[in-house]
């Protein structure tokens, strides 16, 4: 009986899709989100080579740019914190794309080699709390709708139906990542890597159009209609900093989600390399290898949102750091093109529940503070690509091709063991 309630319950709400294209908040957060995903991935690939072949650094020091990325999280936290005080989600979010864009712009006219770490340790920090807030003002206009409607659920929760908009919203961004890779490739080789990263400053820039002029309201003056650009719809408390124990739950899922994310950037740095040099697979093979994740992602993401319902999010996150297991023991072990789309498909199928379920989560574990939380979680990229690439860069001398791949399998067994443990806590999110 209470699955067959929760179904008529899903089914009686509006869908999630038409609720995105409803809201001016919702709709302008996706497009924003998208142009996010778009410029960012579109400079990843190509920053070490425009270190290395036009600032002329040698490859060991361009893999050392990465570490730059240790100070997000301090950013995001700083970020975070400010605006669960004051509530202005999104006029910290325009500050933080005016941030991105003046970062990207600056780095496309370096001509030293230090500027561009100074520039990504200083000022591209505080770019990741962008998206961050966007989560926040979708959070806070979620819990008001479900208030309004009478639910009375745990702090922090949003309700199946919110769960599926954020799932709708965040796949805007995996799109924009799906893309974003094969227009900078395409436009570093036409028109040059300093004109890629100008490009990208412009997609930051432009995160601020689609969301208008609209400002977070204060408490007791926020507008009662559930589809305003503005965030809260309600009266809303602002809350004091968040202590460490408060805070324990957050930090402990955020390190184990760093765990699966850490074998990303080895993937990223030496399957193509492992396909192309010791496997011999042609360029069109190996292309289809790598673009089969994003596929099966984003197909899966509003699977993992109707299965999280069934069996808990956290329970779900077990089956998905598991997969990546898997997944980096096909790259490891297999040596064969099977084998590579095998572990492509598991890989897909992490990220289909990491990038569908990892906010909500995030978000749930901190309820009286949903802007920190979701600084936090997602600056946790950023670490986890100064770690992967410093495994990377030490297993690739230690083991070689492809064995490098088991270490970031050992990781996905740690954070397998410990979403193991927080399922079974009494932190366990449904």
């Amino acid at each position: 009986m209470p699955s067959a309630l929760a179904d008529a319950k899903v089914a009686a709400a509006p869908s999630a899709l038409r609720a995105v294209l409803a809201s001016p908040l919702y709709r302008g957060a996706t497009i924003a989100l998208f142009l996010s995903g778009l410029g960012i991935s579109a400079a990843a690939p190509q920053i070490t080579l425009f270190l290395v072949d036009d600032l002329h650094t040698s490859l060991t020091t361009a893999g050392l740019y990465y570490l730059t990325n240790i100070t997000a999280p301090l950013a995001g936290y700083l970020i975070g914190t400010r605006s669960d005080r004051t509530g202005k989600r999104l006029g910290l979010f325009r500050i933080c794309a005016v941030a991105a864009f003046l970062g990207w712009t600056a780095m496309a006219f370096s001509t030293q080699v230090w500027m561009p770490f100074v520039i990504s340790a200083v000022v591209l920090a505080f770019s990741g709390a962008a998206g961050s807030q966007l989560f926040a003002a979708i959070h806070d206009s979620l819990q008001d709708t479900a208030g309004d409607a009478g639910d009375t659920g745990d702090a922090g929760d949003t309700g199946d139906a919110g769960d599926g908009i954020v799932s709708v919203i965040r796949m805007a961004l995996t799109a924009g990542w799906i893309i974003g890779p094969v227009l900078g490739s395409l436009l570093a080789a036409t028109a040059g890597p300093r004109v890629m990263l100008a490009c990208t400053g412009i997609c930051a820039l432009a995160q601020i159009v689609p969301m208008g002029f609209a400002r977070t309201p204060e408490p007791g003056n926020a507008p009662t209609t559930t589809t305003s650009t503005t965030a809260p719809a309600s009266p809303r408390e602002h809350h004091q900093r968040p202590g460490l124990s408060a805070m324990l739950p957050l930090l402990a899922f955020t390190g184990l989600y760093i765990c699966v994310y850490a074998g990303e950037p080895i993937k990223y740095g030496y399957l193509t390399i492992y396909m192309r040099t010791d496997m011999h697979i042609g360029t069109a093979v190996s292309g289809a290898v790598i673009a089969i994740q994003p596929l099966i992602e984003l197909i899966l993401m509003p699977v993992a949102v109707l299965t999280a319902r069934r069996i808990g999010m956290m329970r779900l996150m077990v089956l998905g750091a598991g997969c990546g297991v898997g997944a980096n023991l096909c790259f490891a072990l297999t040596g064969d093109t099977i084998g590579m789309f095998a572990g492509q498909i598991l890989m897909g199928c992490v990220w289909g529940v990491f990038a569908a379920l990892g906010i909500i989560v995030a978000q749930r574990l901190l309820p009286e503070a949903v802007a920190t939380a979701s600084a936090i979680f997602m600056s946790s990229p950023a670490l986890a690509s100064a770690m992967g690439g410093v495994t990377g860069g030490i297993g690739v001398d230690l083991l070689g091709l492809p064995h490098v791949f088991l270490a970031p399998a050992v990781y996905g067994v740690i954070a397998t063991i410990g979403f193991t443990v927080m399922s079974r806590s009494r932190h366990t999110v449904r």
